[in-house]
This record gives C-alpha cells, structure tokens and sequence, in this order.
C-alpha cells in the first residue's frame, strides 16, 4: 500500500469517527467526536524527558518555574504569514499537510510581550514501570476537568497565545522542530487509527518515546501523541475551549493550528492536556 492509499484509509476511517476536515484555507485542520472513556489517574506534577539538543533553545529552562515546568519568554506575533511550498495530500485533503513551509515565517502585526511557565511534558498518567520516561498522557478529561487539575496545582490550562509561542519559539516555526514536517521526530501521520468510536487504536507514546519532538524552548511532545485543551482568549462560557497540536493521526500537528469545535464538556481518548502559570516577576539578575 502506498502513502497516498496509507492516508486515504486513515481518511476513510477517521470519517467513521465523525471526523470533519475545515476549509482548504491553508489552516486546515481535523475536527474528531471520538467517544471518552473511562477516568485516567494522574500524578501532581508531569516528569522531565531526557535532554535532547536537536532543534531546542540551551538557557537555563525551568528558570524561575515549578519542577516539571519551563521558562517561556519573548516577543510573541500573533499574526504570522507562513506559506506552503509543498502539500502532501491529494484532493480533496491537498491543504491538509505541509511537507515544506518558506523560511521565514513573516510577522504581519506587532509583537507582544509574554513570560509565563509551562509544563515540558504533557500531564501524564503514573509511569507503570516507576521510571518517569515512561509514562503516558492523561486523557478522557474534558476541558472543565484539566481546568481543575492545573488549578489544583497552582496553575491554569495554557492561553493560546501562551501556547503557540512555546510551540513556535521567536522564529515562529510552523513545526516545533522546524520547517519541514517530519513524523520520525513528533508522534504523528499514524494511518491504522482502528475502528469507529470507542474502538479507536491508543497510540499513545510514552513521553520518552520521541526525545527530539521538542520546541525551541525545549517543552516536549507540542505537536501529535495528544491534542491539547487550551483557553480562548477573551472568550466566554462556554466557548472557552480549543484544542492544540494535534493527535497521533495525520493531520494539524503543527503551532498555528487549533480545532475551536469542541465545547467544554467534551473528552476525548486522543485529548489530553498541560498546565500554565504566571512567572514571577523579573528580579534585578534578570531571572
């Protein structure tokens, strides 16, 4: 079976999920109604992978931040024009997925300043052999359930903006490894999904599955493996939720994409989370 077949049959399976596929805008995205399932257990605070040094930013990263969390700080764009050089798909899915985007990304608006911590690892399930690395996402907890699991720590779900900029880094990349999609590095364009609903395939990594799937801040596993719940900005209840970075299926695991379709309530067993929270103030030694 060749790759074009590959995604036509991953296609053809996630519409047995309910899955709805957004305009040829060159912002495509893929919108799921997976079924949840059962309650996962957590753990209070998400463990660190094993450094890596591909494609990752070498200041100091937890900074000021909790353990588990990093320094994230910068001049965010919240407008950035990134153009496609080449899509992987055929009709009718050809702005779907970029192999390759234009470098550089360009800014269209002025830039905002932003400094707050972030979990490096997805919020994770207790690791089943004691070793941290292998540990999996927590999922099946709706947007209102991660809410209250970062609150309880002291923390909050990430804003969008937070969150694009800690995928994306100053360069604004449309991968968090870079320019050219790449499913060796991030736990992505799987193709055998498995049946519809609950009978969807756990492709879950363990979060030292893909030690070189990190940002330019060094925060772990933004794009595939899980989508992420994050917090509209300047939105209300209960149109507060949307979804970041994708799952393990082929589809928008990269920075700038987000599926908004989603209301609070819903979980999912491809959705999971991480937390956020404030920095502290800058001291006089700039940390």
């Amino acid at each position: 079976m060749n790759l074009h077949q590959s995604i036509a049959k991953a296609f053809f399976v996630a519409a047995l999920f309910g899955l709805t596929f957004a305009p040829p805008d060159g912002h495509s995205e893929i919108r799921t109604a997976a079924a949840s399932e059962g309650q996962s257990s957590i753990v209070p605070s998400p463990p660190k992978p094993a450094p890596s040094d591909k494609g990752a930013a070498t200041p100091d990263p937890q900074g000021p931040c909790d353990p588990g969390m990093v320094l994230v700080e910068g001049d965010y764009c919240p407008q950035v024009e990134q153009v496609c050089l080449q899509w992987l798909d055929p009709p009718p899915y050809q702005r779907l997925r970029c192999g390759e985007y234009e470098k550089p990304a360009k800014c269209k608006s002025p830039r905002k300043r932003l400094r707050f911590c972030i979990d490096r690892e997805e919020y994770a399930e207790p690791s089943p052999t004691g070793d941290p690395k292998d540990a999996v996402p927590v999922v099946n907890k709706n947007w209102l359930e991660a809410q209250a699991i970062c609150q309880s720590r002291g923390a909050r779900l990430c804003k969008e903006s937070e969150w694009e900029f800690a995928c994306e880094g100053p360069e604004m990349l449309p991968y968090p490894y870079g320019y050219k999609r790449d499913s060796s590095i991030c736990n992505h364009d799987r193709t055998d999904l498995g049946g519809p609903m609950s009978k969807l395939k756990d492709h879950r990594a363990p979060l030292g599955a893909f030690p070189d799937c990190v940002s330019p801040f060094g925060v772990h596993n933004m794009v595939g493996n899980v989508d992420e719940w994050v917090e509209r900005e300047n939105k209300a209840p209960p149109l507060r939720s949307a979804l970041r970075g994708g799952w393990w299926l082929p589809g928008r695991n990269r920075c700038r994409a987000a599926t908004t379709a989603h209301g609070e309530d819903y979980s999912g067993k491809q959705v999971g989370f991480r937390c956020c929270k404030d920095a502290p103030p800058e001291t006089t030694d700039g940390s």
